[in-house]
């Protein structure tokens, strides 16, 4: 009987032997191990931080735009959370085209214009994250990546890193 396990993969590299005892291990621990190749172990773990780390990087930034419109932290996530929640919920259950929500997915360049003006008074990072995401979601999802790169280097002509910095911490 497999305990309860907070993961659900197991990264597994190294000698045969040792393999399959790590193996036993992460299916005893309730996980789904997985065989990786020699040296391939560091783009595995960008992959987990990129789905983990960076996302809570994401919303924290998101509560902080918020608090600073006035809200109270716990007010923010309360806003933000079950947003987060709905588009994982349904990028399991449709799929991520399907799940892609927001002005992007609609083709609206002038809303993402709108949101780089807002953030323009914010840190430099978040006008930054908000422009890197918009780039990796439409290569993404887009289901004409050319055209949607296209129109949103219309709206962000340039790096906001080539700008200085402003702002402070929201």
């Amino acid at each position: 009987m497999a305990l309860k396990s907070r993961f659900s993969t197991a990264a597994i590299e190294g000698e045969p032997a040792a393999a399959k005892v790590a193996r036993l291990m992460a299916w005893t621990l309730g996980g789904q191990p997985l065989r990786l190749a020699a040296g391939a172990k560091p783009l595995y773990h960008a992959a987990a931080v990129l789905s983990a780390g960076h996302v809570l990087a994401l919303q924290e930034a998101a509560v902080r735009i918020f608090v600073s419109l006035g809200m109270k932290r716990r007010e923010a996530l309360n806003a933000l959370l079950p947003l987060t929640r709905q588009v994982v919920d349904n990028l399991e259950r449709v799929g991520p085209h399907s799940a892609w929500t927001g002005p992007l997915a609609r083709g609206d360049y002038g809303v993402v214009a709108a949101h780089e003006n807002a953030l323009q008074s914010a840190p430099v990072e978040y006008l930054d994250a908000y422009r890197a995401v918009n780039r990796l979601a439409v290569r993404m999802l887009a289901r004409d990546e050319d055209a949607a790169i296209y129109e949103l280097a219309k709206v962000s002509p340039k790096s906001s890193s080539q700008s200085q910095v402003r702002g402070t911490t929201a």
